[in-house]
């Protein structure tokens, strides 16, 4: 059985369709990529998944419990990381815990010892203003796994960030998911990004978006250096654009 199931979801807003008959699958430990233009539809698909927004028809399962228009039960980690200014790191990444009614002491306990593994030991009693960009992006994560330790859903993480921290932190997500057996879906322009990221990428396009191409990424995870001047990650890459 999937860990997440999305089945024939359509929506539309003031009578335009924006996603239509969206059917895609996330497995325990995978990274699933969402691949298209602007517009397609990609974010609603995110709010349908998350319970944000409830679908004009069918239906969003977590280990075969239907969960449509339900929130709170994966998390959801937005373009931008929306760390608060004045908190800092450490109490911005306890928020889950503390919503969710933890004492604050323990949420910071709970919250504090991940630090370490998310490479954010020595950030804890800083702001988010005195964190490089790619830091306050692993805080984001960490508080987005908080949330939820078994579906991140990430829009587009990686976008603000320049080439060469980039491609860092590329690595460190993959060996994070790896060590903690995370399943990501994750929102993405970047066909290059989708390829070294991903298990499987659906590839959304038209008016209403849809689902046009599923494409499995069968490559070695220990094997991923150089990995995109290979002549499998170019067939790859000219197969995906041969569908946008």
């Amino acid at each position: 059985m999937a860990l997440l199931k999305v089945s024939n979801v359509s929506k539309s807003y003031d009578g335009r369709k924006i996603i239509d008959n969206i059917n895609l699958e996330l497995n325990k430990g995978e990274i699933v990529s969402l691949l298209g233009v602007s517009g397609v539809g990609k974010t609603t698909l995110f709010q349908v998944i998350s319970g944000l927004v409830k679908p004009d028809n069918g239906t969003v399962e977590l280990n075969g419990r239907d969960i449509t228009g339900v929130s709170g039960e994966v998390g959801y980690m937005l373009q931008k990381d929306l760390l608060v200014q004045y908190k800092t790191v450490l109490d911005n990444v306890a928020l889950p815990l503390i919503i969710r009614g933890e004492k604050k002491k323990v949420a910071r306990e709970k919250a504090g010892q991940l630090f370490p593994k998310f490479g954010l030991d020595g950030t804890q009693n800083k702001y988010p203003s005195q964190l490089s960009g790619g830091m306050r992006q692993r805080a984001a994560f960490l508080r987005t796994y908080l949330f939820s330790n078994e579906i991140n859903l990430l829009d587009e993480p990686f976008s603000a960030l320049d080439a060469i921290t980039k491609g860092e932190l590329h690595k460190w997500y993959l060996d994070i998911v790896n060590s903690i057996n995370l399943s990501s879906i994750i929102i993405t322009h970047d066909i290059d990004e989708a390829i070294m990221l991903s298990d499987r990428i659906y590839v959304m396009g038209g008016r209403p978006g849809s689902i046009v191409s599923t494409i499995n990424i069968e490559k070695d995870k220990n094997q991923r250096k150089n990995y995109n001047l290979t002549e499998e990650f170019l067939e790859y890459k000219r197969r995906i654009i041969s569908k946008l």
